[in-house]
């Protein structure tokens, strides 16, 4: 069975963690010899700044560009921040165009001028163009080295001209046709060229259903089309029509990762360009901003609870229990809030069909909360002995797992509509209304109920 990514890079880690504790640099260095730059990096990215800086300097130089594209950018500062002028001109001037633009900007300014300067005109044309893009859109991932052909040559034409140039992209299984004017008109297969008459003309085993992506096309919406029609690479062309670049799987597997780790981090209030292993000043710096909105959140619960501080003197047993009915409303809602951001994110949830995930939604949440009020009804009647005290905590759960299904559903698509990230500020959002619907829902009842 293949070893999980995750076995197998907590293994790499361990052996790295071993042999630096033995002092046996000869066995790093023959362990990095066999990793590929992109392991290399969730390597450095799991261990602490000294030992990270120790591995770095026996990192082989050939795929040092490799590793730093693939670091986060925290870690990349710190090993830039080690390396030498001309290490940092050597490692970037091998990478392609679409990965040196990915890290430009975190290079000192003498390395750009230097690279640069190395560069020849078409080259520095092409890498102008790549950064005039957003960094997350068809036209910042594309890579602008690609190979045209004419419609009008034939195939065997099309193969000396390959021969001639000895060497193709990394990653080319398609060769793009274009006009005179340099205008996208389809693509040819690398098989096709081997396999067919070379008499043929271009024009006549072209295939025109490989989609052209507009270079302002979001990179998530990339990741779809690649879904959608099982691509390797596809072509990228600008708002006339102009071939302008290419992008390839190994780019979208990226952006697929990318957005993982941002969904799943940015819930919790946290950047995935964060370096792990960040001086603990620095790192709970980052972490003020949302521990303090969490903050002011839980006042406004407290706040709206004070309101019942009465009652809670009189019936101690709402103490006990209100947190109950607070944590599954809670919890509800986040399962619904998670599924509408990872739809909206897919592009399955928009404002066409979200009237029909809301309903399905409060559906979920009745049953839900019918369900589980008999259950703690039962359980707070037996416990206390109380059965209006019972019926108040059913009452009160099912007002909750309904306020949670209906703030999972709204709260996403608010939050989009004001251009805020759901992700991260729909958790905070959720959790307040929640938290003090519960408060009102069964702290008010238990007043009006069993007060009098």
């Amino acid at each position: 069975m293949q070893e999980k990514y995750e076995e197998k890079t907590a293994r790499h880690l361990q052996k790295i963690s071993e042999a630096l504790g033995s002092g046996t640099k000869n066995q790093i260095e023959g362990m990095l010899h066999s990793l590929t730059g992109a392991e290399i990096a969730e390597l450095l990215e799991s261990l602490p700044l000294a030992d990270r800086l120790l591995v770095w300097d026996l990192v082989d130089p050939v795929i040092e560009g490799d590793v730093l594209v693939h670091v986060n950018d925290q870690v990349r500062a710190s090993l830039i921040k080690d390396m030498s002028q001309t290490d940092l001109v050597a490692a970037a001037g091998d990478l392609d165009l679409d990965d040196l633009a990915d890290i430009l900007e975190d290079l000192p300014d003498t390395v750009i001028r230097e690279i640069l300067t190395a560069m020849d005109r078409q080259d520095r044309e092409r890498l102008a163009q790549v950064l005039s893009y957003p960094e997350d859109s068809a036209g910042g991932l594309m890579n602008p080295d690609v190979v045209t052909v004419r419609p009008d040559v034939s195939l065997d034409v099309v193969l000396r001209y390959l021969r001639l140039r000895g060497e193709l992209p990394e990653m080319v299984d398609q060769l793009f046709v274009v006009d005179r004017r340099g205008r996208y008109l389809g693509s040819v297969k690398l098989t096709d060229l081997l396999i067919l008459n070379p008499g043929l003309i271009v024009s006549e085993v072209m295939d025109t259903d490989i989609p052209a992506l507009q270079a302002d096309l979001h990179d998530s919406q990339v990741a779809q089309e690649f879904e959608h029609h099982d691509l390797i690479s596809t072509p990228v062309v600008d708002e006339h029509g102009i071939l302008v670049g290419r992008i390839t799987i190994d780019d979208v597997v990226d952006v697929i990762r990318d957005e993982a780790e941002h969904s799943v981090l940015t819930m919790a209030g946290l950047d995935e360009e964060h370096d792990m292993f960040a001086p603990v000043v620095q790192t709970a710096k980052r972490r003020w901003i949302w521990l303090t909105v969490n903050l002011v959140t839980a006042f406004i619960a407290a706040l709206v609870l004070s309101l019942f501080e009465p009652t809670l003197e009189q019936i101690v047993a709402l103490a006990i229990l209100f947190p109950v009915v607070m944590s599954m409303g809670g919890i509800a809602g986040t399962q619904t809030l998670t599924l509408m951001i990872r739809g909206m994110a897919t592009g399955h949830v928009s404002l066409s069909n979200a009237g029909a995930i809301f309903r399905k939604e409060v559906a979920v949440g009745i049953l839900n909360g019918i369900f589980f009020a008999g259950i703690v009804a039962a359980i707070a009647a037996w416990w206390y002995q109380d059965y209006k005290l019972g019926a108040v905590m059913a009452a009160a759960m099912v007002i909750n797992l309904l306020a949670g299904a209906i703030a999972g559903t709204v709260v996403p698509l608010v939050l989009k509509k004001i251009r805020i990230d759901p992700a991260l500020a729909g958790g905070v959002v959720l959790t307040t209304v929640t938290d003090v619907v519960g408060i009102v829902a069964f702290v008010g009842l238990a007043s009006m109920l069993l007060t009098h």
